[in-house]
């Protein structure tokens, strides 16, 4: 029996952990950040929304910035015209699975059915097939590897735990700018109605963003989308 849970451990660890360490620890086969950059890069999780996403274009439109989205493939179907928007604005839309669920609890195979999916979807909307991909939660089984080869993996290097609503755009905007260097991959949303999230959360970061951008050009810092890194 002793040996059966050993065996079952040493799978886990195998699956889950060791790609865990190797990805968002080492940074060993993703973009978590590029060094030589002088510039950095805003990426937003889990939308589009309706309410939240219109905004937040808004905002990078002014400030004539382009970021890079990760989209929930079921959302980009539910809103092309959202999606629609920031490809005719110039943005870059990644993928984010079809449904908000970490790999870890998915079959190998239903993660790549979703990848596909979702890559359908927008290039329908598009015309652009995405090759850009961050799992949820940046979570990746040792399966997820063997994608490497099809999709370019992105994480984060600067967050601001803007899914929630506690501690408002002041924490958000206080974070940001303390955290932020050049060559920054930086991790925000535009929707809040995931697992842990508040649904109203996006509004702080939206309104934070309006100074952090001020500050940001005043620093004479490029923000720009993850290909142009």
């Amino acid at each position: 029996m002793l040996n059966i849970i050993l065996l079952v451990l040493f799978f886990l660890a195998l699956y889950w952990i060791v790609p865990f360490l190797l990805t968002a620890g080492a940074g060993i086969g993703v973009l978590k950040r590029k060094d030589t950059s002088e510039k950095v890069a805003f990426t937003f999780d889990d939308g589009p929304n309706p309410i939240y996403t219109p905004q937040l274009l808004d905002l990078l439109k002014k400030n004539n910035i382009k970021a890079t989205f990760f989209v929930v493939g079921s959302k980009a179907e539910k809103y092309p015209e959202l999606i629609d928007r920031m490809h005719a604005e110039g943005h870059l839309i990644g993928m984010h699975n079809y449904v908000h669920k970490s790999n870890w609890v998915m079959w190998p195979r239903t993660v790549r059915q979703h990848l596909t999916k979702t890559a359908s979807i927008i290039e329908k909307i598009t015309g652009e097939r995405p090759i850009y991909y961050r799992p949820p939660w940046g979570l990746l089984t040792l399966f997820d590897f063997l994608l490497i080869k099809k999709y370019k993996m992105i994480h984060w290097s600067v967050m601001a735990e803007d899914w929630r609503s506690r501690g408002g755009s002041e924490k958000v905007e206080k974070r940001l700018l303390r955290d932020i260097k050049k060559g920054d991959v930086v991790l925000l949303h535009d929707c809040g109605d995931t697992v842990g999230a508040d649904v109203d959360a996006p509004i702080n970061t939206i309104t934070a963003l309006k100074e952090v951008f001020k500050e940001l050009s005043s620093r004479r810092i490029s923000c720009v989308r993850i290909d142009e890194l």
